[in-house]
């Protein structure tokens, strides 16, 4: 759950990063207004500063965490509230009020944790906020982590958690590193439970200090197009971004698709690529793909490494084909039998079904087709036959059939008249008397060439006496 309260004045003013969000925003609209009018609405809108709450599961400790998702362990309540965020008000924020640590009752979560974000951005902050009243849920784990490399001055006063934020129906990922900011050598009140030092409200204060986020956790592409698959991040200053890897996990196997260190970036998928440095080191690591094949689907792991912590996020590609249906009169005889062909296709499941319509009736669903087998071409893609016995009745009927697949926005379907009996024997006796004239005729044209000046000469020679030859 993600609620918010009425942000206090200091939130007004717009930072700088927030000024560079709007101007990006204006000059790179998503949607489809144009920029002036996407620039004159954001103008309307101000940023305010406001407490998103999110009700998480906390992780027991026994395992140690650099990025992942926390352990399937025992897992207990808790809240988080990051503090004072920015987002663009709609008119919606009106009425809301600070989180009060005061307020929480006996049986609320075991542990709340206040996490300031000053030190980084969450642009996915309004998606968030807003989860409960787009009908969306939101999943919240937090979990420890432990740093790469120590720090020795920092090892004994501060803990770090990592918290993986995820909003259902293919909303935004988010996960934040957090660094606890109590004082443990001034003898400050701990957590009875955890032992992690307590701010004045009772709750365990923190500074989000790097976040890596992707808009779009799960795509679908269409094969042989491009795709852009994002990955952005923050950090706090002071941190350095050392590397950027993108690897695929497919079926059990791993690969590298892409690397990134300050000294060279090597695409091992021919053709992959990185967002320019300089927006790469705005934040954003998207990795582009272009000409995409059925090998490129799976899992991508986007993970960000700095001088001091690691984080990753997970992004699935589905790569699809679309399939081309094609309906043919298999066999003549009586009773005629209909092919409908699905070729090319990817993902292996397809529906096939079929309908009948008489003469001025309506679509009549047709059961008893039979399949052929599974065919797979060398690229990957998937081909299907089914066959109908079709009964076109006194009056004949039209066929359709009618294909279903995950890459089409609506059915493909495809259609064929049937005569009925009568007609189509009406039709066989002139197709045979139509051969039978032409047979006729050919005939004809044989004889006539037979007979032709040429070959009564040769005939005449043949008959006359040896002296009239020679004559």
């Amino acid at each position: 759950m993600a609620s918010s309260r009425l942000p206090s004045p200091r939130g007004q003013r717009l930072s700088d990063w927030q000024s560079n969000v709007l101007e990006r925003e204006a000059e790179n609209p998503v949607g489809k207004r144009p920029n002036e009018e996407k620039r004159g609405l954001l103008a309307e809108r101000q940023w305010r500063a406001v407490d998103v709450v999110l009700d998480c599961f906390l992780a027991e400790e026994g395992g140690r965490q650099h990025g992942a998702f926390a352990s399937s362990g025992n897992m207990v309540k808790a809240l988080l509230v990051l503090r004072q965020v920015p987002v663009l008000d709609d008119g919606s924020l009106e009425g809301f009020t600070d989180f009060q640590g005061g307020t929480v009752a006996k049986d609320d979560p075991l542990v709340t944790f206040e996490a300031s974000v000053n030190l980084v951005q969450i642009p996915q902050a309004e998606a968030l906020l807003h989860a409960d009243c787009n009908g969306k849920d939101v999943t919240c784990e937090i979990s420890r982590y432990f740093l790469q490399a120590r720090q020795e001055a920092t090892v004994e006063t501060a803990a770090w958690f990592i918290t993986n934020v995820q909003v259902s129906g293919g909303g935004p990922s988010v996960s934040m590193v957090m660094k606890t900011l109590g004082d443990t050598e001034n003898g400050a009140l701990r957590h009875h439970r955890w032992n992690l030092p307590l701010g004045p409200q009772g709750t365990v204060q923190t500074a989000v200090e790097f976040q890596v986020t992707t808009q779009t956790p799960s795509l679908n592409f269409l094969l042989g197009s491009s795709a852009s698959l994002h990955c952005g991040f923050s950090l706090a200053p002071g941190l350095d971004l050392t590397s950027v890897e993108w690897r695929l996990q497919h079926k059990g196997s791993g690969q590298l698709v892409y690397s990134w260190t300050p000294e060279q970036g090597q695409a091992k998928r021919e053709g992959a690529t990185l967002e320019p440095e300089q927006q790469l080191m705005a934040g954003d690591a998207s990795l582009t793909l272009p000409s995409l094949t059925l090998q490129d689907e799976g899992a991508y792991i986007c993970q960000i490494t700095t001088t001091l912590y690691r984080a990753q996020q997970i992004i699935q590609l589905h790569v699809q084909a679309s399939p081309k249906v094609r309906l043919s009169l298999a066999n003549e005889a009586l009773p005629p039998t209909l092919t409908c062909t699905a070729a090319g296709y990817y993902p292996l499941d397809v529906t096939v079904t079929w309908t009948r319509e008489e003469p001025g009736g309506t679509p009549v669903p047709v059961s008893g087709a039979s399949f052929s087998s599974l065919r797979q071409s060398a690229a990957g893609t998937y081909t299907i036959s089914s066959s109908l016995i079709a009964e076109p009745g006194s009056a004949g009927a039209t066929y359709t059939c009618q294909v279903t697949h995950i890459s089409l926005e609506e059915p493909l379907e495809a259609s064929t008249s049937v005569a009925p009996p009568e007609q189509r024997m009406a039709f066989g006796i002139l197709v045979a008397s139509s051969l039978f004239l032409l047979a006729l005729l050919f005939l004809g044209l044989q004889r006539r060439q037979a007979t032709s000046p040429r070959s009564e000469a040769l005939w005449v020679d043949t008959l006359l006496p040896h002296s009239k030859k020679e004559e």
